[in-house]
């Protein structure tokens, strides 16, 4: 495991991939990352990669297109540097909510993105709940899907709730929720919701009986929060239980965490794939990816199976 591999953090969340060496117990590799005064992005690799399969780490956060800039230039790096093998980790994919025309002259900024990383050089993808799975389709380079559903349903196992109900803010997640439903033998609700513009949304009709259970709501990412507050107080207004709010990435944009301190909100569960700051709320829960993260590589060097890391299969 420990030949001829070399992993490598971006600026975007050093903290996860120094986990996930811990836990492949290998060294981080050193790089220099820095910044010209007009802003533009600089990075040296501080040791030799000649013929190393490379991993980086990367999450597209804020400010996201700087951190999509310093992974193309490191992926550039890396290529003139001998590289075997350009393999890169980004927990979280920007720009995927972008995935589909929906009005004449728009982009479609996910498919743009990673046409970017593929002519740039990058040889893999290993990413984690994509806001569509078909985004794997736009690839012309391997993808792998990862799913924190596993550890967001052990987590909600431990909780030991009385009467919960797994929730789906929308139609779009409903499928996911409805399979940890099924694997935790919960009852099934979904909210309709009516979007007015980006990061508008308001509750029109809950599918399914929630007065006296306690909501588990289940979103792949979390940005402004305002998708989440709406549901909150939709199930308030049915007679639900304080809900707990499960995501993947917690994108907290704007007045989130303002949002999420709802009073109908107990707990909200979110993962390290972008990174978080210390003083975060007490109610705001952070499960790692690390150890999915490193499996995975350690998967892709051995030959076995990605599926086979998850119980609950993910779309």
């Amino acid at each position: 495991m420990k030949e001829n591999i070399s992993i490598f953090s971006g600026s975007s969340n050093p903290q996860l991939a120094e986990e996930i060496c811990r836990r492949l117990e290998l060294p981080l590799g050193q790089i220099k990352r820095s910044r010209f005064k007009s802003g533009e992005v600089y990075v040296h690799y501080e040791q030799g990669i000649r013929n190393q399969d490379v991993y980086l780490v990367q999450s597209f956060s804020h400010p996201i297109n700087e951190q999509f800039v310093e992974l193309l230039v490191m992926i550039d790096a890396a290529k003139r540097a001998s590289a075997k093998t350009i393999n890169l980790v980004v927990p979280y994919f920007g720009y995927a909510r972008q995935e589909r025309k929906g009005a004449p002259r728009e982009p479609i900024s996910a498919k743009m993105v990673s046409d970017v990383l593929t002519k740039t050089g990058a040889d893999r993808l290993l990413t984690l709940d994509l806001h569509s799975a078909a985004i794997q389709g736009f690839f012309n380079i391997p993808v792998d899907h990862l799913s924190a559903l596993d550890l967001i349903s052990n987590h909600i196992k431990s909780l030991e709730l009385s009467n919960p109900i797994i929730v789906s803010p929308d139609a779009g997640r409903a499928e996911t929720a409805e399979k940890l439903a099924s694997y935790l033998d919960y009852p099934f609700a979904f909210m309709v919701k009516k979007r007015a513009a980006h990061n508008e949304s308001s509750i029109t009709h809950v599918i399914g009986e929630v007065e006296g259970h306690t909501p588990i709501i289940i979103e792949d990412m979390i940005d402004t929060g305002m998708t989440v507050e709406n549901v909150a107080t939709a199930l308030e207004e049915r007679g639900a239980r304080g809900a707990y709010v499960c995501a993947t990435h917690a994108v907290f944009s704007s007045k989130a965490l303002e949002r999420l301190s709802h009073p109908n909100i107990r707990q909200v569960v979110v993962t390290d794939s972008i990174a978080l700051p210390e003083s975060s709320p007490p109610h705001i829960k952070v499960l790692s990816v690390a150890g999915l993260l490193a499996e995975a590589i350690r998967a892709n060097r051995r030959g076995g199976s990605i599926s086979g890391l998850f119980k609950i299969k993910s779309v």
